[in-house]
């Protein structure tokens, strides 16, 4: 067994995310993003907010037990006293109110604090006083992977656990939108597959073919679809020239569609766990971006998450600008 020393471990070159690094400086360039954050009461969930506002990302409203949420601080050695805190009693009410909040126009995105996902986004869904609109709403990751030369989006691996083809156009439509957002150019959607040809006994086959048909007629728009497409010829060029596929996506994708949640998942947690990549993680479809951040996230990937909220909510505020015909 080979033991690591300390001069060994020492010597191991530092990890870059020159990728989350240029998403960061671009949303440092725009207006600070205010953000409805619901129930901050962890060093984590708090530190991240408290990372973002250091580097002039966000102008948070902290929303949860007032007392928790100061008590944190302090434990941080930090001082909440320049920020606005709406007391509310427990982690289920700070969801509701951090959504009223986003309903009344005083946050353009809402942060996932110390409290389960669920929890929030059964708030943000709810039939009365939700963020639903027409779209489906749906998560991506963002990843930065290392070696690969772009940030991968992949989607969805969080939220929808068996789309229908309705939901896939939905969520195919918000991952362009994001990736335009991101400033990406041109968007190469890939909708992956065990395989990239049609067979009639693999439905996610079938449904890939009929989302790329979808997309030449115009009901999915803002990037160049192909598939069905398996992941080694989506994202690697050898890998499609010894398949023969000729295409505008395949070996050069740089958004990831899978056919279920669980496709979704296992592939970001491979990506994360085997290839040392960072997700930075947003649900896309509501009225606002929502910043969904883990306890595990490093600095990075937390400072990436309010990033891209950051460049999806300035594409907002621009397509409110323009006055109505």
């Amino acid at each position: 067994m080979t033991v690591v020393t300390s001069t060994q471990s020492s010597t191991q070159p530092t990890r870059q995310h020159l990728k989350y690094d240029r998403l960061v400086a671009t949303a440092q360039s725009l207006q600070k993003l205010k953000v409805a954050v619901a129930h901050p009461c962890d060093a984590a969930s708090l530190g991240a907010v408290f990372e973002a506002v250091e580097l002039g990302l966000i102008d948070p409203i902290l929303v949860g037990p007032q007392a928790k949420i100061t008590g944190t601080a302090q434990a941080l050695g930090k001082s909440v006293a320049t920020m606005r805190i709406v007391d509310a009693p427990h982690s289920h009410a700070a969801a509701e109110r951090a959504v009223d909040i986003v309903r009344a126009g005083e946050a353009e995105a809402l942060m996932k604090g110390s409290l389960h996902t669920d929890e929030l986004m059964g708030a943000v869904v709810r039939r009365e006083g939700g963020l639903r609109t027409a779209r489906r709403i749906s998560h991506c990751f963002v990843m930065d992977v290392p070696y690969h030369e772009t940030a991968l989006i992949i989607t969805d691996a969080a939220v929808n656990i068996a789309p229908t083809l309705e939901d896939k156009v939905h969520i195919v439509q918000n991952a362009i939108d994001l990736a335009r957002a991101m400033r990406v150019d041109p968007v190469r959607v890939a909708i992956l597959s065990a395989m990239e040809t049609v067979n009639p006994k693999v439905p996610s086959t079938i449904e890939a073919a009929a989302l790329c048909k979808m997309a030449d007629r115009g009901q999915i728009t803002g990037a160049i679809l192909d598939g069905p497409l398996a992941l080694d010829n989506a994202i690697d060029l050898g890998a499609a020239k010894i398949k023969k596929i000729q295409s505008p996506v395949a070996g050069q994708a740089n958004v990831l569609v899978v056919p279920d949640l669980e496709a979704g998942n296992m592939l970001a947690k491979s990506l994360t766990f085997l290839a040392d990549a960072d997700a930075a993680g947003i649900v896309l479809g509501a009225r606002v971006p929502v910043i969904l951040t883990s306890r595990a996230d490093s600095t990075i990937t937390r400072l990436a998450s309010c990033a891209v909220a950051s460049l999806v909510a300035d594409v907002q505020r621009k397509q409110l600008a323009v006055p109505e015909v």
